[in-house]
């Protein structure tokens, strides 16, 4: 597979115009397909692994909130960069899951390639799925190069998703504490 993607890599680069045998160039294939390997990763990992490894036993019925995830993807539709902060939080039915494992989900769905819509309503179904909580907020903040770097050229725009589950969609009380908490400008410093 390695071979053919240098190959394929060494063809566009003949396309656009450039000479892939000049030295800039000469290990630019290597380098692309290292890189494109490390960017879909997500395709090799298995949410449900990750998260329920990592369940524990709680008494614990009130929400737990993980904000300012920052994460990398790729745009399904031009293969360029989108970047953002995913906010998760649930409320747990008798198990939690560890801290680090959310925003190794969001990695998981992240290294794909993606759009922002999908990821987001993804990292919601599999927290209720594989974690059985009672609700999942899930939101994200980020930058698209498809539209900062060509198209309508529009620098520092942003684009926000959210997706609801469970409580978090019944229950208005609930949602209004999620949103609240996610955007207090209140840092914790430690």
């Amino acid at each position: 597979m390695q071979e053919q993607f240098e190959k394929n890599v060494k063809d566009i680069l003949e396309l656009i115009g450039e000479n892939p045998q000049r030295d800039g160039l000469l290990k630019t294939p290597t380098r692309v397909f290292k890189s494109f390997q490390y960017l879909t990763s997500g395709y090799k990992q298995d949410p449900k692994e990750i998260l329920n490894d990592a369940l524990f036993d709680s008494s614990n019925n009130e929400m737990v909130l993980v904000r300012d995830i920052e994460f990398y993807s790729l745009c399904e539709h031009h293969i360029l960069p989108f970047f953002g902060r995913a906010h998760i939080a649930y409320i747990p039915d008798k198990k939690v899951v560890g801290l680090s494992k959310i925003p190794r989900l969001v990695e998981i769905y992240a290294r794909r390639l993606q759009i922002q819509e999908q990821l987001t309503e993804q990292i919601a179904d599999a927290m209720m799925k594989y974690v059985g909580a009672k609700g999942v907020g899930v939101v994200i903040e980020a930058r698209h190069m498809c539209m900062e770097m060509r198209g309508v050229q529009k620098a520092n725009s942003t684009t926000s998703t959210s997706a609801l589950r469970g409580y978090f969609l019944k229950n208005e009380k609930t949602r209004k504490e999620f949103f609240s908490l996610i955007n207090s400008s209140k840092q914790v410093r430690f």
